[in-house]
């Protein structure tokens, strides 16, 4: 649970920037004025225009193309009304949710959208949220979640905290025990804390660090018949943490419904009994994501991912297919293993009335 539900509550919030984008004046206003700028971001940009604008060249004149002394209009410009500055956008999102995994329930989720400099153009929308999960099956759970730019989109910094109890099926680790039919019912009670800080390079690259600790307890529930080998760590109070590091590069003009650009994720994740951690191993997970716009209303989405493990993980620090919607309507968690590809394409339709219409077609291994 440690290492996965990071990827499952950012899985959440991105579900919930789907209603975001639709529903936020800020995001919408911000994200049309992001399309229309240059698509230059680079830090040396950035650094440019660091103090409001572009810095004034060294041949500038100091008279306007009007031929008046720029110190008389500054006095002038004195009596006009200051730009108005941005303001951010509460949005609320209770998601439905119907997950073979953990069963039907909500996602309440109350949202944050601002900018976190009110004077810089450059860094895109920052987000702080705090979501839910209430399922049928007694899960419960909630997280709090950061995604700030700064410092004319210099640098970026996520944070996440989660606490709850999920109560799911283990079907053994490996593609043949997952096609075994035999489900082990587990309650796993836990919490975690990860931030995340990254620093912006050339070409849309941001490279930076992490840190992820948390702490997790699992109950075997009653069941009868045949079930899959009782996991070594069940009834145990496990304690896991790492130290990490990411490389990412978005081109995308709006990250909360991206119409066009791509986005290209790798974490890489140390867990290791010098930090405390009672497992040591290491998880590798890259993300690659590209979307070409059909017009305003039509978009086609790719994604592939892949993943990797080695060292002694416990059973939920292994790839766990679905955790990261990969081909969503499967059963998540029911395939888990050392490594693991998936890929899907998907279209995506806006309709009236602020609605929209999804097919999707993919391939895990």
């Amino acid at each position: 649970m440690i290492s996965n539900n990071v990827a499952h509550f950012r899985a959440i919030v991105l579900a919930c920037s789907f209603v975001i984008f639709t529903f936020s004046p800020y995001l919408t206003e911000h994200s049309a004025a992001q399309e229309s700028a240059p698509s230059d971001s680079s830090p040396s940009r950035a650094a440019a225009t660091s103090d409001g604008g572009a810095k004034p060249s060294a041949q500038a004149s100091p008279v306007d193309l009007n031929g008046t002394d720029k110190a008389e209009n500054t006095e002038t410009n004195k009596d006009k009304p200051e730009k108005k500055e941005r303001k951010g956008s509460f949005v609320f999102a209770p998601l439905p949710i119907v997950s073979p995994a953990i069963g039907s329930g909500i996602v309440p989720f109350l949202g944050y959208i601002f900018p976190f400099q009110t004077r810089d153009e450059n860094s895109p929308p920052s987000l702080v949220g705090l979501a839910g999960l209430i399922t049928d099956n007694d899960t419960r759970a909630f997280a709090l979640a950061g995604d700030i730019y700064f410092k004319q989109a210099s640098y970026n910094l996520k944070s996440l905290y989660f606490r709850g109890n999920l109560d799911y099926n283990l079907y053994g680790v490996g593609y043949t025990s997952g096609n075994a039919g035999l489900k082990l019912p587990l309650e796993q009670t836990g919490q975690l804390f990860f931030i995340e800080f990254l620093r912006a390079l050339p070409w849309k690259f941001f490279v930076g660090g992490r840190f992820l600790t948390g702490n997790s307890s699992i109950r075997v529930k009653d069941t009868t018949g045949e079930t899959p080998p009782i996991p070594a760590d069940a009834a145990l109070d496990t304690q896991l943490r790492a130290l990490g590091v990411t490389v990412t590069r978005d081109s995308r003009p709006n990250r909360f419904y991206p119409v066009e650009g791509s986005l290209i994720d790798f974490t890489g994740d140390f867990f290791a009994d010098s930090l405390g951690s009672k497992y040591t191993f290491q998880s590798y997970n890259l993300t690659y994501n590209k979307y070409f716009s059909l017009g305003k209303k039509q978009v086609f989405a790719y994604n592939l991912f892949l993943c990797a493990t080695g060292g002694e993980p416990p059973f939920y620090g292994n790839c766990i297919y679905g955790a990261r919607n990969e081909l969503r309507g499967y059963t998540a968690g029911r395939y888990l293993d050392r490594y693991m590809f998936a890929t899907q394409l998907e279209y995506r339709l806006v309709l009236r009335w602020r609605l929209g219409w999804l097919a999707l077609a993919g391939l895990v291994e």
